[in-house]
């Protein structure tokens, strides 16, 4: 990852400015600049993917404009090639191309890349700036205002704590200029469904993902895989080690006492033959990690904050002991095509609904997870299941396809993949087991009990009763919130709920977001 940042606004203290803008130094380790701009100061952190050389640091700079992003822009190089014949590219990096693709296209090029990004644009020409995110918002961008009324972005919401007093998420796929906000993509939404037989849906699905595998492969860095052990992390896996055609190197956590998919971790990295290797926690590690995990976060959202203790001490693993810098992971599969929660949907309309719903905010969780735990440890993150091309397609399926009518969840894509024998079958036929609860029980149970330890009954109902908006309904609940607000003070509104089941759907009245509460559940976690 790197790290994004620019202020419009010439009255900000500098002292201030460049403490903000070295919160993130850790996503761009590599290389800074900070540099003074006709209407305002452009910045960047760099973690060098594509081009390694010193030619690929931003900002970029054509002419009068100038441009920072955190990206990756796939299948750049015949674009680069094409460009070349016009442009002076010296480097090797992709977000190179982008310059030339805004003076070939303005803003219309965002409806056409094939990337993850959060880029912001200076038209030194017109006097005007350019922010944008990519259609999910993979790649995260945070806004707000300066006391003279400039607009402030960042890669991350701690570089604009004392910049601005409310903090923003730039809306996935949108662009701001001139002080307004335009959408130019919006793939969790379709208007028509693909009518299509169940047998060619999977073969559409299988064919996509194989190829969002195989661009996310294309690096100057070296590549690692987090492997849980469930179905999405596995497929990835199993499909990037049939492309490259070599031993990967693969990552699975768990806890000391009862990590329930460290067992199914390793039966995949056996039957792919990868480099394999087992990080096992304690609970010391789990409450110690806890304050830094919500303050790498910017979140209170109980899930999202189980989910991000494992991945974030697997990646400082990675970091400290490992020469890898890019890591593919599984995440984006479950809002596609649905949770244990959601085989309760009512309808099919229902389940379209709540997956538009889940999409259109992944920014905010899931996402937001994979983000900070894998760049606060100078990696980047690619997500094989985000192509654009696999969610819109996957999005336009007939909803009465995806809906859980085989009583196995994922279904379309363990048919996809059935006749290619890349997993064993035990693998890709495993019901769904939670990640947080799957790299061990004991770890939200410990994660309870020290919750239950810091709060009496009489203390959470007062200091809960603090908070108007989403009011923490546990004790739990109340621990996040509490440390989120020591470094996030006021910010809240930047979540927009909590990650919880449906509840208005029956089965679903829980108050706990584990699926291990459902009574679908069953041996999904053994």
């Amino acid at each position: 990852m790197c790290a994004s940042f620019f202020v419009l606004s010439k009255k900000v203290d500098q002292q201030k400015l460049r403490e903000c803008f070295m919160r993130t130094q850790s996503r761009g380790p590599d290389m800074s600049r900070l540099i003074e701009l006709p209407c305002g100061y452009m910045g960047f952190h760099r973690l060098a993917i594509m081009g390694l050389d010193a030619r690929g640091m931003q900002p970029f700079r054509m002419g009068r404009d100038y441009l920072v992003c955190n990206g990756e822009i796939y299948d750049f190089r015949p674009l680069r090639d094409r460009l070349m014949s016009h442009y002076d590219l010296i480097s090797q990096s992709d977000c190179e191309i982008l310059l030339p693709l805004y003076h070939e296209y303005g803003t219309d090029m965002f409806r056409v890349l094939d990337a993850e990004f959060a880029l912001i644009l200076y038209d030194g020409e017109h006097d005007r700036v350019i922010a944008a995110r990519d259609p999910i918002g993979i790649r995260p961008l945070y806004y707000g205002y300066t006391e003279d009324g400039g607009i402030a972005f960042a890669s991350e919401a701690k570089n604009l704590l004392d910049l601005c007093d409310r903090i923003f998420p730039f809306p996935p796929g949108c662009y701001w200029t001139d002080g307004s906000f335009h959408r130019y993509a919006d793939p969790a939404h379709v208007d028509q469904f693909t009518m299509e037989s169940e047998d060619a849906v999977c073969h559409r699905l299988h064919d996509l993902l194989i190829e969002g595998v195989r661009k996310r492969l294309d690096a100057d860095a070296p590549l690692g895989f987090l492997l849980s052990g469930g179905l999405d992390s596995s497929l990835v896996c199993a499909i990037a080690r049939k492309i490259l055609n070599r031993p990967i190197r693969t990552f699975a956590i768990g806890m000391d006492t009862d990590a329930i998919d460290l067992k199914y971790a390793r039966m995949v990295a056996d039957f792919i033959g990868s480099a394999h290797t087992e990080v096992i926690i304690s609970e010391k590690d789990v409450l110690e990690a806890l304050p830094q995990v919500v303050k790498i976060l910017g979140t209170w959202d109980i899930t999202t904050i189980r989910a991000s203790i494992g991945m974030y001490l697997v990646c400082q693993w990675i970091h400290a002991h490992t020469d890898i810098r890019v890591l593919l992971t599984g995440e984006i599969s479950d809002e596609l095509f649905g949770y244990k929660y959601t085989d309760f949907a009512p309808s099919p309309a229902a389940f379209q609904a709540e997956a538009e719903k889940r999409i259109s905010e992944l920014h905010m969780y899931d996402v937001l997870r994979a983000d900070r735990c894998i760049s606060v440890n100078s990696l980047e993150a690619r997500v094989p299941f985000g192509d654009l091309a696999f969610v819109r397609y996957a999005m336009s399926i007939d909803p009465v396809l995806k809906m859980n009518r085989h009583q196995m969840g994922k279904y379309l894509i363990r048919k996809a993949f059935a006749e290619d024998h890349m997993l064993p079958e035990a693998i890709l036929w495993r019901q769904k087991a939670a990640f947080s609860d799957a790299v061990g029980h004991s770890m939200v149970n410990d994660l309870k009990a020290y919750a239950e330890k810091t709060y009496t009954d009489e203390d959470f109902r007062r200091k809960a009763a603090a908070y108007a908006y989403a009011t923490p309904f546990t004790k739990e609940s109340l621990l996040y919130r509490e440390l989120f607000e020591t470094y996030y003070p006021g910010q809240a509104e930047m979540i927009a709920d909590f990650w919880m089941p449906n509840r208005a759907w029956p089965g679903c009245q829980v108050n706990d977001p584990s699926a291990r509460v459902l009574s679908n559940y069953g041996g999904s976690g053994v």
